[in-house]
């Protein structure tokens, strides 16, 4: 009778054992996508990726904690810690986040000792399943559909173009050349030359084949449709519009720009000259000045655009993105 007690636990235990491995297999494998997703905005990556939204949620490095990695309903709300990691260049999909690791600052007794304090990393969205996607120095992280598109940086080649699976598989160099991977449309990624020239070039990701947009001498463009946002470096950084179909271009402002946004129909930017946070739509129309002062890290959601005071790290403000330009500081509420 104890014989047969003792195995039918045994087998329960079996059971249940092999039950556990098969969750946890599956809580755990990757989720791949059905088509070729982004995971955040150009102009957002392009100031550092600090905010990202999805799904009505706001994913930030929270500046009041260290830039530490948060998430709040994104018209406001609690804000909840997802995880202790310095983050930048924030990317969200259906399951996961995405970001660069920059724990290197954080500082403190013993931090020499923190594994991959740089390095490309992805989460579940509820904080779960950490994973190292690539452990040299990351940046200007970008998702294209099943990979990450980012600057490698290590000892033997400096700063290069690579791409990783979102399993943290197949990682590999792209270009010789540490190409930023902000606008992207799907598989397409939009970059200016950095070699021989600073035209607008696309990369289809799924061929891996390169085409020439326009020629001139750009920065940072943001490609939307058939129009290309940049700063004109031979015209003192001014901002311009270009017609990709017609290589027509327009300035859109009359003075230096330090960075911007493009979002929602409008362009935030950080004018130079009398130096002041700014906004006009599109096609520079009804610019208007929204903050003075000389600001940085400029991110856009739906509900509001982000801006940073420049060398007061910790100091964030945010103004509506409709309706009255009421600055205010972002602090967000966090339970104890």
């Amino acid at each position: 009778m104890r014989k047969n007690i003792s195995r039918i636990l045994l087998a329960v235990l079996a059971l249940a054992l092999v039950i556990y491995v098969a969750i946890h297999l599956f809580a755990t494998r990757t989720k791949f996508h059905d088509t070729y997703v982004n995971g955040n905005t150009a102009g957002n990556l392009y100031n550092g990726g600090l905010f990202c939204e999805y799904d009505g949620i706001l994913y930030f490095a929270n500046p009041q904690d260290g830039f530490r990695l948060y998430s709040m309903p994104v018209e406001g709300g609690t804000a909840k810690k997802i995880c202790n990691d310095r983050v930048t260049y924030l990317n969200v999909d259906e399951h996961y986040i995405y970001y660069a690791r920059d724990n290197q600052n954080q500082g403190g007794l013993f931090s020499f000792l923190h594994w991959n304090n740089n390095s490309l990393c992805r989460i579940d969205r509820n904080g779960k399943h950490f994973v190292v996607l690539d452990s040299d120095p990351s940046m200007y992280a970008s998702l294209l559909g099943d990979y990450l598109y980012y600057i490698h940086y290590d000892t033997e080649n400096a700063s290069q173009l690579y791409r990783v699976r979102i399993d943290g598989k197949e990682r590999e160099k792209v270009d010789d050349s540490p190409y930023y991977t902000c606008s992207t449309n799907g598989s397409v990624l939009y970059y200016n030359g950095l070699k021989r020239d600073r035209h607008i070039y696309s990369l289809d990701t799924r061929t891996g084949s390169e085409t020439t947009l326009f020629l001139g001498d750009c920065w940072m463009p943001v490609v939307e449709g058939d129009v290309a946002y940049y700063l004109d470096v031979s015209n003192d950084y001014r901002l311009t519009r270009a017609d990709l179909n017609t290589q027509e271009t327009r300035a859109l402002t009359q003075e230096r720009v330090d960075c911007f946004n493009v979002a929602g129909g409008y362009i935030y930017y950080a004018r130079n000259e009398d130096p002041a946070l700014c906004r006009m739509k599109i096609d520079g129309s009804d610019q208007e000045e929204i903050m003075s002062g000389i600001f940085t890290d400029i991110h856009v959601t739906s509900r509001y655009a982000y801006f940073c005071p420049l060398n007061e790290e910790g100091t964030f403000y945010c103004v509506p993105t409709v309706g009255a330009q009421n600055v205010t500081m972002f602090e967000p509420f966090v339970e104890d």
